[in-house]
């Protein structure tokens, strides 16, 4: 598998058509059968690999930060009788399987984002589906605010995942279909097992679709559609933000790889299967007005740091799949990164681009959240465990902070009591002390920094070593975590970190960690004689009938 780089631009899309008519957006797929990430495999009716999804990811970034002008974004297909046919098959059946699975993660993370958009940043995805929308085609359908299926005979939307593939919907489908949409559930099961999928006044009748419009005036319908968003959406102040390439630099020595970016740097161990990610705290002092921001522009440290962070996640879980345990470390002044958050705060609450970077900050977190590698937080006396920086720690399996004559210091502010929530919709604190949430009211007063051995006792860090014992525990740790099975690390770690309520976006990652990770590997579904590798062959798939 050739190396994966996630950064791209729109003078660089292959697949996808970005164009704007004032407000009004429209990404159109029109995925090139010949050019697939990697050989192997056509992309035939507009189907989708990781390629097409990077493009995907970048284009609902961009809109949101380089076009506020935008408030609806109609997504359509470029070709005809197709809106799409969902994640390549014949990719799919010739990928691992840490890559299927990642690869299902990543499209999830980028359809949620969609869904952010439109919830909280005022840009109203509508589905046009003009042609069939198959398995993650219906599923990218899914994720828009509103669903408009053309009535001329053909178009339809459909999950063939189960009866043709014996798998599942991997981006989601199934928890939106009756959790987002309200899809009765006898309903939902005639459709998952319907692979010609359903048309017309039927999709609409079973909430499959909002509405459906003859091809005559399907084009019409849609613009109207686009339109009603507009009206009822403010308009946002001040021009939009470039995102300019991150350009790390990259570099090899010996057995250890890595990346400098500006703030972050990773460096990976792969004989050890160990990496380690070090954030730099802000320089400088913080934007004190929307407008000393807006200079600022994608330099601005939340945003290029949560940018780089992401960047470094993505290429760990891709690029790096022997790699276990990842060690986050900190660098700066953490009086520095909470005076940078409550400037970024107080800003937010007025201004559309402040807002943006708390999202982007957000989803970064998430997404640290989400990676299957064991995660620990290594405070030093020099680290800047703080604020968003300790949201960082919050994230960890656990955080080992040093004690003793020259300690590490955590310290708060407003980001660790509610911006950046997780999946579940609770901060990190209040999933830490899902048994003591008065505890988390406490620690809203606690304005000083707060040494390790406090920190120990006020249940913020899990160990807290002193100078004599400090490196050999730190080091045994290590030692011990990666000669675990990585397949028990990731489900003991993916139940515990999201304790407290379900929710949709818990329920997609659930299921697909514990669900699709499982059939994915099923004899049934990639077995040499099962539906996933027979698929496209004449003869039909053979399955072990019994049930599990």
């Amino acid at each position: 598998m050739p190396v994966v780089r996630f950064e791209t631009h729109p003078s660089r899309y292959q697949h996808i058509k970005l164009s704007f008519d004032g407000p009004v957006a429209r990404l159109a797929l029109d995925v090139v059968e010949d050019k697939p990430l990697r050989p192997g495999y056509v992309l035939k009716q507009n189907s989708y690999d990781l390629g097409v999804d990077i493009e995907l990811a970048d284009a609902v970034q961009r809109l949101r930060f380089e076009h506020p002008e935008v408030r609806a974004v109609v997504v359509t297909s470029a070709q005809p009788k197709i809106f799409c046919a969902g994640a390549n098959i014949y990719m799919l059946g010739s990928s691992t399987h840490a890559f299927k699975v990642n690869f299902c993660k990543y499209t999830n993370e980028t359809r949620l984002s969609l869904e952010e958009a439109c919830g909280e940043s005022g840009q109203h995805y509508i589905a046009a589906l003009n042609g069939v929308a198959a398995g993650g085609g219906y599923e990218l359908a899914l994720a828009c605010e509103h669903i408009v299926l053309c009535d001329d005979g053909s178009s339809a939307v459909s999950f063939p995942e189960t009866p043709l593939l014996a798998v599942l919907p991997g981006t989601g489908g199934l928890t939106r279909l009756v959790d987002k949409r309200k899809v009765r559930r006898d309903l939902a099961d005639v459709f998952s097992t319907l692979a010609e999928g359903v048309r017309g006044k039927r999709a609409r009748d079973w909430r499959l679709v909002d509405e459906v419009s003859p091809k005559s005036k399907f084009d019409e319908t849609v613009l109207a559609r686009a339109k009603a968003f507009v009206d009822a959406t403010p308009e946002k102040k001040g021009p939009g933000v470039a995102l300019p390439a991150l350009e790390p630099k990259r570099w090899e020595d010996g057995g250890r790889t890595g990346a400098d970016y500006r703030y972050v740097s990773i460096g990976i161990n792969k004989a050890e299967r160990l990496a380690e990610i070090t954030i730099l705290g802000p320089e400088g002092t913080p934007p004190a007005s929307a407008d000393a921001l807006r200079k600022l522009g994608a330099e601005a440290w939340h945003l290029r740091m949560s940018r780089e962070l992401d960047d470094a996640l993505v290429d760990l879980r891709f690029n790096q799949p022997e790699v276990g345990l990842v060690l986050l470390r900190t660098r700066g002044d953490g009086a520095a990164v909470r005076a940078w958050d409550e400037a970024l705060l107080s800003l937010a609450k007025d201004d559309w681009f402040a807002k943006e970077v708390l999202l982007q900050l957000k989803r970064t977190m998430k997404r640290l959240d989400l990676t299957a590698k064991s995660l620990f937080a290594i405070a030093e006396p020099e680290s800047c465990f703080a604020g968003t920086l300790f949201e960082v720690a919050l994230a960890a399996d656990r955080t080992y902070a040093k004690s003793g004559e020259t300690q590490a210091f955590v310290g708060l502010s407003s980001m660790n009591f509610g911006p950046l929530p997780m999946s579940n919709g609770l901060s990190r604190l209040a999933t830490r002390f899902l048994a003591e949430p008065a505890r988390v009211k406490e620690l809203e007063g606690e304005k000083e920094f707060i040494d390790a051995e406090d920190a120990l006792d006020k249940g913020l860090v899990t160990f807290a070593p002193d100078d004599i014992d400090w490196e050999d525990e730190v080091r045994i740790a290590i030692e011990e975590r990666v000669s675990l099975s990585p397949d028990a690390l990731t489900g003991m770690e993916a139940n515990l970190r999201f304790a407290g309520p379900e929710t949709v976006e818990t329920k997609i990652f659930a299921r697909l960690s514990a669900w699709q990770n499982w059939i994915f590997q099923r004899p049934n579904a990639v077995g040499d004689r099962g539906a996933l590798t027979m698929y496209g062959r004449p003869e039909r798939p053979e399955f072990d009938w019994r049930r599990t």
